[in-house]
């Protein structure tokens, strides 16, 4: 019991790191009055989405809790449901209110070079990453405890964790605290980040396809220009798609990293399986908190460089830490006669996850970056139009996912293996700890993330304000490297998924008796293809809304171009109506939200009443193919902004050309796959996952 305590505390450490750099973001002056109401009108147009959004998926949080209550029949369960999802709004709110405060800042600070705009822009980043991190921990750890108590062990006892260590496994209530109720939790902070990361990424790109196709390419003028109706659309969708839903995407991979190696831990190690997961994240967020302090730019330096040395460095001190915890806590150990051989198996695995989290990430900055060939060739494609955009840039996604998946599965046969030798039958509980160790520093690769829009949006406002065009050159370098943290952090979180949906589908077929699933059983079968099948549908269905809301963008700002005299002009008496395409945004991505998330958290209820051998054909299915899909699009629809970015630079022509027009439709297409579609995938296949665990006792009935 006291572990679990400083498992607590470390998580409370790491939110007080997190105020420290609120506070220092908060300290930074903004020089210019124009900033200040440029950045006052990102900030309220964000709230009010994020606020509308909670309140709408409020409805879908109490019927599921209902479900819970009153057809399982499990109201703890559905109290950690509600805890759950409680923590992930609280921590996409906090980072979206820095993150808003922090973008003006960060111009004001590339006055005086780009040191200290990015130690500006990431330390904004940060309050989101160990915001994450630290109510993550903090959630598993309070439920750890209080539904411990709740379970019937006694607070009061003075051997109280001898107690545990004899009891637990051996009753059914302390069964059902790792297999249903911390499991809850975890679906809790899914089903945020699930309508979180689906409405913020329709909203975002609506605006920003709406304001690239017109602004760009028909009106002729720069991005982010105040002319454009659409522009602070366009700064208010990279907070809520990028910094709250990519804050909930990984605070639902986060937690979900931690709950599946639990619940399995527990059956195979007991109290100290179940424990070793929760301290992994609890040395992971001390570690990235650390790394985040010695972050700084440096003059005529890369961001991007400066940015890695802090990931790494958190990735060492993790490295370290775990191999004492691991050899500490289990060396020795014996659990129903089975005892840990080589506690040093499992220390491997972790490493195992953490180096093919890294690795993949590297594949999405080779894929990615204007620093590679593939960018600069798919720059190069843009001089013969948009068709040899396109056609590079899938190219390029659909090979980036053989090199990714290849890791991964190396990554996964190395756990597999290292968890037998630790232990005979540990295999599956160590590629529980592959997922932990991949996220372990979600801390700082949140933070990393994070940074992006708020460099992105300081951009926008440097242009708005009629800042020197130096100024704007360092928000373009900061915002560049953003492009491609982003994509490293989707890399993170889609190979997490991966791994962490595998251990919840092993939980699942443990709950409802499947020791194996025969492919060729019909039913199965059946599954399978049907499951296949889904992540295309889910797909279509948002990048087709970006679109429906992109058409009622562009049309708007069509109207306004055309009617409001001297708009196109630039003319000082001319004002655009910013707030009508706010509110064209904020209505398409609360209606066209409901749909995709609603089927995501259905269709497993749906199978498993069928057949369970269906539903984990139905999981197989989902797993790999959702896999494939979040890799790929996130990887072409990255490629095709970063070469956008690159013929910006001058290259190829430059701004106004015909090479840039077709960038410009490749970035466009793109905008949906990597921060609609793309990113929705892993959460989709760990949201129906964890769905299944939670309702199995259905489907054996």
């Amino acid at each position: 019991m006291p572990m679990v305590l400083i498992a607590a505390a470390c998580a409370l450490v790491g939110l007080g790191f997190a105020a420290y750099f609120a506070k220092w973001v908060l300290d930074q002056e903004i020089a210019v009055e124009k900033m200040a109401e440029l950045s006052k009108a990102i900030q309220e147009g964000a709230m009010a989405f994020l606020s509308r959004e909670y309140r709408a998926v409020a409805i879908v949080l109490v019927v599921v809790a209902a479900i819970i209550l009153f057809w399982l029949q499990q109201p703890l369960t559905a109290v950690a449901y509600l805890v759950g999802a409680a923590f992930s709004g609280t921590a996409g709110f906090i980072g979206l209110f820095i993150a808003t405060r922090a973008n003006a800042r960060t111009t004001s600070a590339a006055r005086s070079g780009i040191a200290k705009a990015l130690e500006v822009a990431f330390r904004g980043g940060a309050v989101m990453g160990l915001t994450v991190a630290g109510l993550g921990l903090l959630g598993v750890s309070l439920c750890f405890l209080v539904f411990l108590f709740a379970a019937g062990f006694d607070p009061n006892s003075p051997n109280v964790s001898n107690q545990m260590l004899s009891l637990f496994g051996m009753t059914r209530s302390a069964k059902d605290v790792f297999e249903n109720i911390i499991p809850g939790f975890g679906l809790g902070a899914s089903t945020i980040a699930l309508f979180a990361r689906v409405g913020g990424g329709i909203y975002t790109k609506a605006a920003d396809v709406g304001a690239d196709l017109v602004g760009k390419v028909e009106a002729g003028i720069p991005e982010d220009d105040p002319r454009n109706p659409a522009v602070i659309a366009d700064n208010v969708g990279d907070n809520v798609g990028d910094v709250a839903g990519m804050g909930a995407d990984l605070y639902e991979s986060y937690v979900g990293s931690i709950v599946a190696p639990l619940a399995l831990g527990s059956i195979i190690l007991g109290f100290r399986g179940a424990l070793l997961p929760v301290l992994i994240a609890a040395v992971g967020i001390i570690c990235s908190a650390a790394a985040a302090i010695f972050v700084k730019g440096k003059e005529g330096g890369h961001p991007g460089r400066s940015l890695s040395v802090g990931t790494y460095a958190a990735a060492i001190l993790t490295t370290i830490a775990c191999y004492v915890l691991v050899v500490w806590l289990l060396g020795g150990y014996t659990y129903n006669g089975v005892a840990v051989v080589n506690p040093a198996g499992f220390f491997i695995a972790i490493i195992a996850g953490l180096v093919a989290g890294m690795a993949i990430g590297q594949v999405s900055e080779v894929f990615t970056s204007d620093a590679f060939k593939g960018v600069k060739e798919i720059a190069e494609s843009a001089q013969t139009g948009p068709a040899t955009v396109i056609l590079s840039g899938i190219s390029d996604g659909m090979r980036s996912t053989a090199y990714s998946i290849v890791i991964l599965a190396a990554a996964m046969l190395a756990s597999f293996y290292s968890g037998q030798w630790a232990m005979d039958g540990g295999g599956l509980f160590a590629i529980g700890l592959s997922a932990i160790g991949m996220l372990a520093t979600t801390g700082i690769v949140v933070a990393v993330d994070a940074y992006g829009p708020i460099a992105d949006n300081a951009g926008g406002i440097a242009e708005m304000s009629h800042q020197d065009p130096e100024v704007r050159k360092i928000t373009d370098s900061l915002d560049s490297a953003g492009n491609t943290t982003a994509a490293i952090a989707k890399g993170f979180a889609i190979a997490s998924a991966a791994v962490t949906a595998l251990a919840y589908f092993k939980l699942y077929g443990q709950k409802v008796g499947l020791q194996s699933i025969d492919i060729l059983q019909i039913t199965t079968l059946t599954g399978l293809f049907l499951g296949g099948m889904f992540p295309f549908l889910f797909s279509s269905m948002a990048i087709k809304a970006v679109g429906r809301a992109a058409y009622k963008m562009i049309e708007e700002v069509r109207r306004q171009f055309r009617e409001i005299p001297g708009l196109r002009e630039g003319r000082e008496d001319a004002k655009p109506e910013y707030a009508k395409c706010v509110d064209i945004s904020t209505r398409a991505a609360l209606r066209e939200m409901v749909i995709p998330a609603t089927l995501a958290v259905a269709s497993p209820i749906a199978v498993g009443l069928w057949s369970k051998e269906a539903l984990g054909g139905y999981l197989a299915g989902t797993l790999v193919v959702g896999f494939l899909l979040a890799i790929f699009m996130a990887n072409a629809g990255g490629a095709w902004d970063n070469a956008k970015k690159y013929i910006e630079t001058g290259q190829f022509g430059g701004k106004g050309t015909s090479a840039h027009a077709a960038a410009v439709v490749g970035d466009t297409v793109g905008d949906p796959f990597k921060d609609t579609a793309g990113p929705s995938m892993n959460i989709l296949i760990k949201v129906m996952s964890v769905v299944a665990v939670i309702f199995a006792p259905l489907f054996v009935r």
